[in-house]
């Protein structure tokens, strides 16, 4: 519709303004007629701009629809228009709806001729959806400028032309370079690199990462494991600080709706104090390997004497396991006629005189070997060469704990004793009296001798153990001294604030503060300094043991807070826990309950390992503690992939594992299954498959038969 006037042989064709109204309804833009007077007409999209229905706006002037401060220029701006017959130009006023509501819009008028005479034609632009996004999104624009140049970590912008568009006061500070002087510009390589060469914000740009980075970079360069379509680097560059400085920069594009890229951030962090710290490490790793080395040549040498003591003892050595001879000394293959055959493999079967023989021995040994005891045992035995010998036997396990584990066996053939107390015993009638002093001396005799074989086995093996366990402990307590006046020199250092120092310094202790918990340390060490002197104190109490082995073992029966041991086994297996299981404790008050408290925590370290194996990706352990009558019960619940019935039945039979492989040897429920029944408890068992697995450990706080002297047999 042209904004001229029409001519009169237009007029004579203008159609009436019913049929404009028709025409005007599909118009999807507001629109409104007037002829300078009342609303004439107003289409259905103006109607819902304005909320109101056709007799409301008929009954308003033509700029009655505007806000009151603006009716008048709405008034002038249509009036002219009929004056002046021609399209004018838009202008932006505040509609005001029926409802009170204010509507920001852009107000175009033009003439309309029609039969009726001339009419000037409103349409409104609804301009408050559009002003709200474009303030949106300046608002947003500020936001990330505010962002990016407060951010700490030093970070710098370029676009698609290269040019650098923000330069943050943090980056400024680690280059030296100020802002003004590089925005705007495509030299942002100036503050890095002495000679021009594309950062690697330049290379995301161009899209030439990957045929660019090993040139530049060599094997340094390589995508980020955080942010798709990002790059990372580590560099040292030697202009930066005193002596240079190592940084790690990442790199990502910037990308439009579209997808397309519009430029790139390239973030800076000084890593020199990480650096520093790893070749520390290094020097550290180097030393310690070399007096791992010397404190294993020392171990050697004295693994060496100790083969040749055992080799050449006078009775007979040897360990077993699985039914067979893992070695024997020369004493033994002397006394079995074993000739030039060598001990190892043999089947501990052949040297018995018949499978009741055999048997018997088990029936014998096991109750005993099984509580940790030391056995001593006589009994018919037969040389390889089918010959009767009549042997002491004196077998303790390797390890007490494991009662399963190779056993090992001092054998003194008593052949010819045995001859001669027969014969005493045919005289005994006869020379009862003189029988009986002989017996009583040949007794103590045997004592002694067999008292001697092992006291001086006992003697050489803690002698040799005792030198290196002197220079270990020495040198744990020195470590403990040194230690003593740095810790609080570097807890105040962790106190100081770092806003008070100079920011190069201040940063650098940021870092390290990031970089190494001070905190943490300073509880930790401690605690390892503690456990590695009760290790050491451990194994000074099995040297000791060694030595009083020709006595009855003495075991560790005493009064014990369960709660504080189920914590300390806790901290002993917490790596093996920390990345699988969220723990839960649920202590109850536990009265202290008469036990071996080292052989209890062994029961719950197999149950919380078990628990953290069981759990497939994360789950929870849950650990309770509560009393019932005279009993006490602990409680290691998890939230695993749990156990069948028939996998249930058979959890506590030696060497029956689930494991894969190399990954389990069946032992550990065994041996709680045999420690929580010597404390004259038991052991219940909750499992099903998919929910997970609860396992109770009742004891008795008073045994029964726990007399002083009862505990000392155990």
């Amino acid at each position: 519709m042209s904004a001229d006037a029409p001519t009169p042989q237009e007029a004579g064709q203008a159609a009436p303004l019913a049929l404009l109204c028709q025409a005007l309804e599909a118009v999807t833009l507001p629109t409104l007629v007037h002829q300078g007077g009342p609303v004439l007409y107003a289409n259905d999209a103006m109607r819902r701009l304005l909320g109101r229905d056709d007799a409301a706006l008929q009954a308003l002037p033509f700029y009655g629809w505007a806000d009151a401060a603006q009716q008048a220029q709405v008034r002038d701006y249509g009036l002219d228009g009929l004056r002046r017959g021609e399209a004018l130009p838009a202008i932006e006023v505040e509609a005001l709806s029926g409802g009170g509501a204010r509507r920001l819009v852009e107000l175009s008028g033009r003439p309309l001729r029609s039969a009726e005479g001339l009419l000037g034609v409103f349409t409104l632009q609804d301009l408050s959806d559009i002003r709200l996004v474009q303030t949106s999104l300046l608002n947003a624009g500020r936001v990330l400028h505010q962002i990016i140049e407060n951010n700490p970590v030093a970070c710098f912008v370029i676009d698609a032309k290269h040019r650098v568009t923000h330069w943050n006061a943090a980056c400024a500070q680690l280059t030296g370079v100020e802002a003004s002087t590089v925005l705007g510009s495509r030299e942002a390589w100036r503050a890095f690199y002495a000679e021009a060469r594309p950062l690697l914000a330049d290379l995301i740009v161009d899209g030439r990462v990957e045929a660019e980075r090993e040139r530049l970079y060599g094997d340094q360069c390589r995508p980020s494991s955080a942010i798709d379509q990002a790059f990372e680097v580590e560099g040292f560059f030697p202009n930066f600080g005193g002596g240079g400085s190592w940084l790690y920069f990442t790199a990502a594009p910037l990308m439009d709706a579209q997808g397309g890229v519009i430029g790139a951030i390239e973030t800076l962090q000084d890593v020199t104090r990480r650096h520093e710290a790893e070749e520390r490490m290094r020097q550290h790793h180097t030393a310690l390997e070399s007096m791992v080395a010397d404190r294993t040549a020392e171990l050697l040498s004295t693994h060496h004497e100790l083969e040749a003591f055992l080799e050449n003892a006078s009775v007979g050595i040897i360990s077993t396991a699985q039914q067979r001879i893992v070695r024997g000394n020369r004493k033994f293959c002397e006394m079995f006629e074993l000739d030039d055959r060598s001990a190892h493999g043999l089947p501990t079967r052949g040297f018995f005189l018949s499978e009741e023989d055999y048997a018997e021995l088990g029936r014998v040994a096991y109750p005993v070997l099984s509580q940790g005891q030391s056995l001593s045992h006589e009994m018919a035995m037969k040389t390889l060469r089918g010959n009767r010998i009549w042997v002491q036997l004196i077998a303790y396990v390797a390890d007490p704990d494991n009662p399963t584990a190779s056993t090992w066996w001092l054998i003194q053939d008593r052949t010819e004793v045995r001859r001669v107390q027969h014969e005493l015993q045919l005289n005994y009638e006869r020379i009862k009296q003189t029988n009986a002093r002989l017996e009583e001396a040949q007794n103590q005799l045997l004592q002694s001798e067999k008292m001697a074989s092992i006291g001086q086995l006992a003697a050489g093996v803690a002698h040799e153990i005792n030198n290196p366990i002197g220079f270990v402990g020495s040198n744990l307590g020195s470590l403990r001294r040194y230690l003593a006046p740095m810790m609080p020199l570097l807890s105040q250092l962790n106190r100081c604030d770092a806003q008070a120092l100079p920011p190069a310094l201040g940063e650098a202790l940021q870092t390290l503060r990031g970089a190494v918990d001070l905190e943490f340390i300073e509880e930790d060490l401690p605690q390892l300094l503690d456990e590695s002197e009760e290790g050491l104190a451990r194994v000074k109490k099995i040297v000791q043991d060694l030595k009083d082995f020709s006595r009855v073992d003495h075991a560790d029966w005493q009064d014990a807070d369960l709660n504080s041991g189920l914590d300390s086994t806790l901290n002993v297996v917490m790596n093996e826990v920390k990345y699988k299981a969220e723990v839960v404790k649920r202590y109850g008050e536990l009265p202290a309950v008469y036990c071996i408290a080292a052989q209890l925590n062994q029961v719950f370290m197999n149950l919380i390992v078990n628990a953290a194996h069981a759990i497939q990706g994360r789950g929870v352990i849950t650990l309770s503690t509560w009393t019932r009558d005279d009993w006490v019960c602990v409680e290691v619940r998890d939230t695993g992939c749990g156990m069948s019935e028939e996998v249930r039945r058979r959890i506590f039979e030696p060497f029956f594992t689930t494991k894969p492989v190399g990954q389990g040897t069946g032992l550990g429920l065994s041996l709680s299954f045999s420690i929580v029944q010597k404390h004259g408890g038991h052991i219940e068992v909750d499992s099903a498959p998919g929910v997970g697995t609860a396992f109770r450990v009742w004891v008795p706080v008073r045994r029964a038969q726990a007399e002083p002297s009862a505990a000392a047999d155990d």
